[in-house]
């Protein structure tokens, strides 16, 4: 029979369906019922459901178990991962992620459209849906050096392409309030289409001029009246909890039933060990609920929402004729996936073996320049100096003025006062720069930590009280092709190769998340306090992000938008 034929056949129960679910409740995200029910499946569609007695070529037991459509994370960058995408399709889908919705601009920046059509193409071959927005803010500021640069006339040619789900996180909200020319350029391009939104602190009538040139979601308001501002004025609101910004605490209270037509969730950046150790969009909604949040209001956000957010009508529900995406959970509370099915296929180590793997791209880009202990004075005769202030569990930095007092020449770190050097050195061979600073809230008491995950230029980031240390961990970063390095006394302690891009790992999750458990550990044995130091370090050098960050080009003031002289 032809395709609709077997549909309607199978639905009505005159041919045995591909797949059945028995002995399930299914949690309907319209009424907040739960129905016991068969799920009837015919290839990656659900042709059945709220009925009984279907026959199906294969079965799952699914006694005691609830039914809900399968997750979709709204916005996040794989490449935050530090595995490949097919590595994290392996990871991440068991859990009930069946729909990612990524932005490859961490990519983009070291290698330009060859990292998006690295990801374009690996999205046709995983297991889970994964979906591409196309990077806007390739650099997201001027103020950065990177390895390329995507004008509106490079993107144009992919806005339609099958994988692309419209234009990514639009950064560089000061270009779009004032107008600037490549700014409007890509904004006119996808004029009716998905625009994605990031505009921190924005409000009033500039938040009015941002909404309005077509911007439709946005995830990153972290509070209440920030997050209740932008859902007034036509935004949808994606909740992200990542392994450095965490604003699920703050935002629990608009999870409701009123307003989750309108809320979804994301990860944005969330490292292998928060995977392993808490989860990923699971843990995000048995947090939310445990915080309070209906059940209800908490699986509409996850799925129904993030579908219809983005114009994804074929998922959302389970519900006949919707795409076959569904978690089999053990309970509402715990959101913990015993099966999950992934457009008709379930997720199991069979479906993942079959897969065709993609040869890695930008291999050896780290080309740094290496660098000796004196590079990373910093000079001046003033004694007032501006230090960044982190915030834990925030990427949004305060804006600090400390007195430091020039010796011989040089600024140099007081651990004492948990005031710590910070440099950042261009690593793609564009112009050498190495730019200079202080960062307060690390706890560092010796040596250095260094990374080339460094949003979204992904330069070279080092923060240290030992210049020898310093250069240490930065040059060793050139050796392993990136990723991360933590130096003392003259030795590398502990260090992870992501030679994709410097983001990436060729290895397999599960032995990223051992040699993560051993970098963790060094830098706690340098009296390192924050949760996650590596990823904060990655975004202490994001200028999109007030208030104060560090990038090649020096000290950037984000709210006057400029670097500092």
């Amino acid at each position: 029979m032809a395709e609709l034929d077997r549909i309607i056949a199978a639905a009505r129960g005159e041919v045995p369906a591909d797949l059945v679910i028995r002995g399930g409740r299914v949690f309907d995200l319209v009424t907040g019922e739960l129905v016991e029910s068969d799920v009837a499946i015919l290839g990656d569609t659900i042709v059945g459901v709220f009925e009984t007695g279907y026959e199906g070529e294969r079965e799952i037991d699914a006694s005691g178990a609830v039914l809900v459509p399968g997750f979709i994370d709204t916005h996040l960058h794989i490449e935050s991962s530090m595995v490949t995408p097919f590595e994290f399709d392996r990871c991440v889908t068991p859990r009930g992620v069946t729909t990612a919705i990524c932005d490859p601009h961490e990519i983009a920046n070291v290698c330009g459209l060859t990292g998006i059509d690295y990801f374009l193409e690996a999205s046709a071959r995983t297991v889970m849906d994964i979906r591409v927005q196309l990077s806007s803010c390739v650099p997201s500021t001027h103020m950065e050096t990177t390895g390329a640069r995507l004008e509106a006339a490079d993107l144009i040619p992919y806005r339609d392409h099958p994988r692309s789900i419209g234009l990514a996180e639009f950064m560089n909200y000061p270009g779009v309030i004032h107008r600037d020319p490549g700014a409007m350029a890509k904004l006119e391009a996808w004029r009716g289409r998905h625009i994605d939104g990031h505009c921190p602190l924005l409000s009033g009538r500039d938040l009015n001029a941002y909404v309005a040139a077509g911007i439709r979601t946005e995830h990153e308001a972290t509070s209440a009246p920030e997050a209740l501002e932008k859902l007034r004025k036509g935004m949808r609101v994606l909740i992200r909890e990542g392994s450095v910004s965490k604003d699920l605490k703050a935002l629990t209270g608009i999870i409701t039933e009123r307003h989750s037509p309108y809320i979804c969730f994301c990860t944005d950046d969330r490292n292998p060990l928060d995977i392993a150790e808490h989860g990923h969009l699971d843990y995000v909604i048995r947090t939310a609920i445990a915080r309070g949040a209906s059940p209800l209001a908490t699986y509409r956000a996850a799925s129904l929402s993030a579908a219809e957010a983005f114009g994804l009508k074929d998922r959302g529900l389970i519900a006949p004729g919707k795409r076959a995406d569904i978690a089999i959970l053990d309970s509402l509370e715990g959101c913990h996936a015993r099966t999950v099915i992934c457009g008709g296929v379930v997720a199991e180590p069979e479906a993942f073996a079959r897969r065709e793997i993609l040869p890695p791209v930008a291999r050896h880009s780290v080309k740094a320049r290496r660098v000796a202990a004196e590079d990373f004075r910093t000079a001046g005769n003033r004694a007032e100096t501006p230090v960044i202030g982190i915030l834990p569990g925030k990427i949004i930095t305060e804006h600090l003025t400390e007195t430091i007092e020039p010796l011989d020449g040089d600024k140099r770190p007081d651990p004492t006062r948990d005031l710590v050097k910070i440099g950042v050195i261009e690593r793609h061979g564009v112009n050498g720069n190495i730019a200079t600073g202080f960062v307060r809230g690390f706890g560092l008491t010796r040596g250095a930590i260094a990374s080339t995950v460094c949003h979204d230029h992904h330069n070279i980031a080092v923060v240290g009280v030992d210049y020898v240390d310093m250069a240490l961990a930065a040059n060793r970063l050139g050796e392993i092709e990136g990723g991360f390095v933590v130096a003392a006394g003259g030795e590398v302690l502990a260090e992870v190769a992501l030679p994709v891009a410097g983001l990436m790992s060729l290895d397999s999750f599960e032995t990223v998340e051992a040699a993560l458990r051993k970098l963790r550990a060094a830098a706690r044995g340098l009296d390192v306090t924050l949760e996650e130091p590596f990823l904060q370090l990655a975004f202490l050098a994001l200028p999109v992000i007030p208030h104060l960050k560090i990038t090649d080009h020096g000290m950037v003031d984000v709210d006057r938008f400029e670097v500092m002289v």
